[in-house]
């Protein structure tokens, strides 16, 4: 059975569990406080360029936006996200449950409109009744956006600018960042992301790690007393080491960005190879994950030899799928793929 449902469907990358093996035995300190966690954490500042950055250790990403965002909110305070931000359709409520409210916006191909943003802000405190209801707090985008597409420099400065002026955060979802990074269709560095974001994360789970986030506060903003907030919520990892090794080594001699390179090259392949056989695209995704609309009776025989993901019913009878190629993803797969497509 072939398997392009998603990016975290391997173990890690081979280069990174060597690396636990060989520290397996010291005996470390807990809680992000070893010596890998702060090696990895040095590097990953020099990366963003962001000497600075307070750069904290978390196992996933429906956690580490859980806990970024509870512990960066008032009480009365919501975040805003584009409808298909993945907080608001594929995180089972988890930011609703830690007292906060999804403020929704149009999407566009996944992504927040600036203008769309700036009108809601406006418009919210220029109610004379705002002070009853839910202050918009902070701002989330994803980069990729849940469906593979990506802000451009100058997109992410508008937003950047608008939350400044309205002196909320910037917080970007970097689940599948290098995916992003890796892009030939991009002009947004990590650079670019420490000096237009507030805080960010950089995905490890979907990129070559076991599991693991690198939350980045950019600005000197870690709230005060993170590390209880994260036990509060039930979030702190004693072996903090399993995470400070995976990111130092992810981030030596640039494996982080290569290994996404990789994924972008094989899903460039893919899509060239899903054109030559004709296929229909939902939309053009620069990164990893491509959708394709198939007839139902056509996807019920693929599905029979190929793991692929639902995304939606596009109408009675055709279905838009995802194919998402990883850090992992080897050739002659994608050429099996293509002969069975």
């Amino acid at each position: 059975m072939l398997s392009f449902e998603c990016d975290y469907t391997e173990g890690a990358h081979e280069t990174i569990l060597a690396r636990l093996l060989e520290t397996n035995m010291e005996q470390l300190p807990g809680y992000g406080s070893d010596h890998y966690c702060q090696q990895a954490k040095e590097k990953i500042r020099r990366a963003c360029g962001c000497p600075d950055a307070e750069i904290f250790f978390l196992t996933g990403g429906t956690q580490t936006n859980d806990v970024v965002i509870d512990s960066m909110l008032r009480t009365y305070e919501g975040v805003v996200a584009a409808q298909t931000g993945h907080i608001n359709a594929h995180e089972a409520g988890a930011i609703e449950h830690s007292g906060h409210k999804v403020l929704a916006l149009p999407e566009h191909q996944g992504k927040m409109d600036a203008g769309e943003l700036e009108s809601l802000l406006e418009d919210f405190f220029g109610d004379e009744n705002h002070e009853h209801m839910v202050f918009p707090g902070m701002v989330y985008i994803s980069h990729p956006t849940e469906y593979g597409t990506l802000y451009s420099r100058e997109e992410l400065r508008r937003l950047s600018e608008i939350c400044r002026k309205y002196q909320i955060p910037l917080y970007m979802d970097g689940a599948r960042l290098g995916y992003g990074l890796m892009s030939s269709e991009t002009d947004v560095t990590l650079p670019d992301i420490g000096e237009l974001c507030d805080v960010f994360y950089i995905g490890g789970t979907k990129v070559g790690a076991l599991c693991g986030e690198a939350v980045v506060f950019t600005k000197q903003n870690m709230p005060a007393h993170f590390l209880t907030i994260v036990k509060q919520h039930g979030a702190l990892l004693a072996k903090g080491r399993v995470l400070g090794i995976q990111f130092d080594t992810l981030f030596t001699d640039d494996l982080y960005f290569r290994i996404s390179r990789h994924a972008i090259e094989m899903a460039d392949y893919m899509k060239e190879g899903f054109r030559k056989k004709g296929a229909e695209f939902y939309l053009e995704s620069p990164t990893n994950q491509q959708f394709v609309i198939l007839e139902n009776h056509r996807m019920q025989e693929l599905q029979k030899e190929v793991s692929f993901s639902f995304w939606e019913k596009l109408d009675e009878d055709h279905t838009v799928v995802r194919f998402a190629t990883s850090w992992a993803t080897k050739k002659e797969n994608i050429d099996r793929l293509l002969e069975l497509f």
